[in-house]
């Protein structure tokens, strides 16, 4: 049995609640997750810390794990690469809200005022850009982006194929571009 056919047997009986099946799992994965989440995150401490949630999830979530959809070891690695990405982003947001609420401070009044007309008036032009869509287009992007879903979970609660969500996705994105980049010229 090579690596890959024994992470995947693994992490079926993992998903059975086999402590001992994910101990012997751990050791196969933990280094792979780890490396690839350092390469992501590039900060030790923090590639240490997303690891160890991984791993977690792993054994709260290996019974989703379906072998007929790809190996164990490529499960993992999404998992971990989400999990990193996930955390890439968090740490954005929370330093432009940092850098949003620091500028609110030193701003006088009449600027808070401005800027909440100036982001109004882009909430609208959003609005109506999003109107330009068509029906499947702006259901697909509502839910990816407003909605915060998967576009696989997209296509589900839309009833239509995976690949029919990231065309009108990306065919919707690419209008609402084009329609945005009209506001800002």
């Amino acid at each position: 049995m090579d690596v890959v056919d024994d992470a995947d047997a693994l992490l079926t009986r993992v998903g059975r609640g086999d402590e001992r099946a994910f101990e012997a799992l751990y050791e196969k994965v933990s280094g792979p997750v780890y490396g690839l989440v350092r390469r992501v995150l590039r900060d030790p401490a923090q590639a240490e810390e997303v690891a160890q949630e991984v791993l977690l999830e792993l054994w709260r979530t290996a019974a989703r794990y379906d072998p007929d959809r790809g190996s164990a070891l490529s499960w993992v690695l999404t998992l971990a690469h989400r999990r990193a990405v996930d955390r890439v982003r968090s740490a954005r947001a929370a330093g432009e809200r940092e850098q949003r609420a620091a500028r609110r401070a030193d701003t006088p009044a009449f600027d808070q005022v401005a800027e909440e007309v100036e982001s109004g008036l882009e909430r609208d032009w959003v609005r109506g850009c999003l109107r330009r869509l068509t029906d499947l287009q702006r259901q697909a992007v509502t839910l990816a982006y407003y909605d915060g879903y998967t576009y696989r979970e997209v296509a589900r609660r839309l009833s239509v194929p995976l690949g029919t969500v990231k065309t009108r996705m990306r065919d919707g994105l690419l209008r609402l571009r084009a329609c945005l980049d009209g506001a800002s010229a």
